[in-house]
């Protein structure tokens, strides 16, 4: 007997909702006016991609990190407004936000 059988004779008289869990991000994250920056450094040798400069709300701009950490397989980490992935990944990064919508300036190199 599993969880759904389970709730089912506890509660049978309930019927459940269909769920849209197969929300796109898409429409989730705030679209700004403003484009975003990605700039390339070096620190301690290795290379690094900078995202910066987006102005929505910081759990949109979490999420937007985790999705281009997965997408590219990558590393990387959220400080200071900041999206920091390990490597040069601005060609790849820029193509993804472009067609997620975002405008996109690249700075450096």
């Amino acid at each position: 007997m599993d969880l759904q059988d389970q709730l089912k004779n506890l509660f049978p008289d309930y019927i459940p909702e269909e769920s849209s869990e197969t929300q796109e991000e898409d429409s989730v994250i705030w679209l700004q006016d403003n484009p975003i920056i990605c700039k390339y450094e070096k620190r301690k040798g290795k290379p690094i991609t900078i995202l910066e400069g987006y102005t929505g709300a910081t759990e949109d701009f979490k999420l937007l990190a985790k999705e281009l950490k997965t997408t590219l397989s990558v590393g990387g980490s959220f400080k200071d407004d900041k999206i920091i992935i390990q490597g040069d990944y601005r060609d790849k990064i820029m193509d993804i936000l472009k067609d997620k919508g975002f405008n996109v300036k690249r700075v450096g190199g």
